[in-house]
């Protein structure tokens, strides 16, 4: 698999959020990502950073466009350093929150994407990586 784009944005905001959707429609439709494609993507995306302000203090979003032979996708990784998930079987399953929303952000955004990878620390932050492939 060859990265052949990449770009990091910051998310610090709900102005940073918007920023964000904004670059993986372009992303999206740049690779040729269906409408239902596009639409699953930002999103899952836009999910994972508004967990990134609200859970995480703020963070980094790394846009990275993949190719793999003729498959073509993108690959998003949301990062912050904020308290972490301590559970996170318990932080995927469908209406855990410890905030206000509906719980449904990181179990939402997992069934949108076709690979989703999590790993966080208590104390250290917390990274999650989604990838859709067209």
């Amino acid at each position: 698999m060859v990265v052949s784009e990449s770009d990091t944005l910051p998310i610090r905001s709900s102005d940073d959020v918007v920023l964000v959707r904004q670059a993986v429609r372009k992303w999206a439709i740049e690779l040729g990502f269906s409408l239902v494609d596009q639409t699953k993507m930002i999103t899952a995306a836009s999910e994972l950073a508004r967990n990134t302000v609200d859970y995480g203090g703020g963070g980094t979003v790394l846009l990275e466009r993949l190719e793999d032979g003729v498959k073509k996708g993108l690959r998003l990784t949301f990062e912050d350093h904020g308290p972490g998930i301590a559970d996170i079987s318990l932080a995927l399953t469908d209406g855990y929150t410890t905030g206000k929303g509906m719980g449904m952000g990181l179990s939402g955004s997992k069934r949108l994407v076709n690979e989703f990878a999590i790993d966080s620390r208590v104390g250290e932050g917390t990274r999650v990586t989604i990838t859709r492939w067209k």
